[in-house]
C-alpha cells in the first residue's frame, strides 16, 4: 500500500469512528454502512494531494487527543446549534470554486448527483463549508492549493469524485453510471 492509500485508511478509520459516536435519535443508515461511507469519502479523498491528507490526517489525531469529534461539530454546524467555528476567508473562496464544480457536475449527471438545483446547491454549500470550519488553517491552505491546481488543469473535481465512486461500483465512466440509473427511473 502506497503512502497516499495508507493515509486514506488512517483517516477513514479516524472519521467512521468519529461518525459512528455523532448523536442522532436514532442511527441513520450511512453509520451503519461502513462500506458505503468509505466509498463516498474515500473517493473524495484520492483526488487531495498527498500533503493535504497529511495535514487532515494530523487535524484528526489532534481531534482524538483533545477528546473532540471533528462530525460531530460538522453537524452541529450544519444545524445551526453551534456558532462558525473558523473565520478564515478562504473557506469562501473554496465553497465558490467547488460550487460551480458540482453544479456544473449536477447539470451532466443528474441521476448520480440529483437534480434539485437551488435545494441541492444550498445543501451542498451548507455541508462543505460546516466540513471546511473544522479544519485547520494549514489543511484549508493546502486543500485551496489542490483546488487551484485543478483549476488550472482545467479539472472538475466533483466529477473526479464521482468518477472515482463509479469505477469502484463497477460502472466503466460516469456516462454508464448516469444511463443506469436512468433506466430504472423509467
Amino acid at each position: 500500500m502506497d503512502r497516499k492509500a495508507e493515509l486514506i485508511d488512517q483517516i477513514l478509520n479516524l472519521e467512521f469512528d468519529m461518525f459512528q459516536r455523532v448523536p442522532t435519535l436514532s442511527p441513520t443508515a450511512c453509520q451503519e454502512s461502513e462500506g458505503g461511507f468509505r466509498l463516498m469519502r474515500g473517493s473524495a479523498f484520492e483526488t487531495w494531494s498527498e500533503a493535504t491528507l497529511e495535514s487532515y490526517n494530523e487535524d484528526l489525531l489532534q481531534a482524538v487527543q483533545e477528546d473532540r469529534n471533528l462530525l460531530t461539530e460538522k453537524y452541529a454546524r450544519m444545524d445551526d446549534l453551534i456558532p462558525c467555528m473558523n473565520f478564515n476567508p478562504i473557506i469562501d473562496d473554496i465553497v465558490k470554486i467547488e460550487s460551480k464544480w458540482q453544479a456544473e457536475a449536477r447539470r451532466k449527471y443528474p441521476h448520480i448527483l440529483g437534480g434539485g438545483e437551488v435545494c441541492e446547491a444550498e445543501g451542498f454549500e451548507t455541508y462543505l463549508r460546516s466540513e471546511l470550519e473544522t479544519y485547520s488553517d494549514q489543511t484549508l491552505d493546502l486543500y485551496y492549493r489542490d483546488i487551484v491546481e485543478a483549476q488550472r488543469e482545467e479539472k472538475n473535481l466533483s466529477e473526479e469524485r464521482y468518477l472515482k465512486m463509479s469505477l469502484k461500483l463497477g460502472y466503466s465512466s460516469l456516462e454508464e453510471h448516469e444511463n443506469a440509473l436512468k433506466a430504472q427511473m423509467t
